[in-house]
C-alpha cells in the first residue's frame, strides 16, 4: 500500500487529490456492482483513508450505521467526468523507466574488502 509521506502541504493535497480523483472516478465508470473500500485500496494501492476522503470531496460517500458507503450511480460518474479537468495529466508509458535506487547495494560494494 502506498501512500505520499506526511504531512501533506496544501498544494501536495491539492496535487494527490486530483490524482487520486481520476483513478478513483476510472475505476468506478468501468466496474459494475459492489465494491468496497478495502476493495477499491486493494485494487488501487490507494490507502483507504484518501480513498474516503476523496470520495467524501466528490459526494459519493456516506457514512450510515458506523459504515462509510459508497453511493453512486453511472449518472453520477459521468457528471464528473464530463467536467473539464484543469490538473489532468497523461504520459505515455512506454517511455517512463525507472530503476529503484538501493543504497544496500552501492554501500555493499564500496565495504568489499574492507573489513578482511
Amino acid at each position: 500500500m502506498g501512500t505520499p509521506e506526511r504531512p501533506l502541504s496544501d498544494l501536495g493535497m491539492l496535487g494527490y487529490r486530483s490524482y487520486w480523483k481520476a483513478v478513483l472516478l476510472d475505476l468506478l465508470s468501468r466496474h459494475k456492482g459492489n465494491l468496497s473500500i478495502k476493495d477499491i485500496s486493494a485494487m488501487t494501492s490507494i490507502k483507504p483513508d484518501d480513498i474516503i476522503t476523496t470520495l467524501q470531496s466528490l459526494g459519493l460517500i456516506k457514512y450510515w450505521k458506523g459504515q462509510h458507503l459508497i453511493s453512486v450511480s453511472p449518472k453520477i460518474i459521468e457528471e464528473h467526468l464530463a467536467k473539464p479537468q484543469t490538473n489532468s495529466f497523461q504520459f505515455d508509458e512506454k517511455k517512463l523507466t525507472w530503476t529503484p535506487h538501493s543504497t544496500t547495494t552501492v554501500a555493499k560494494k564500496n565495504l568489499v574488502g574492507k573489513y578482511k
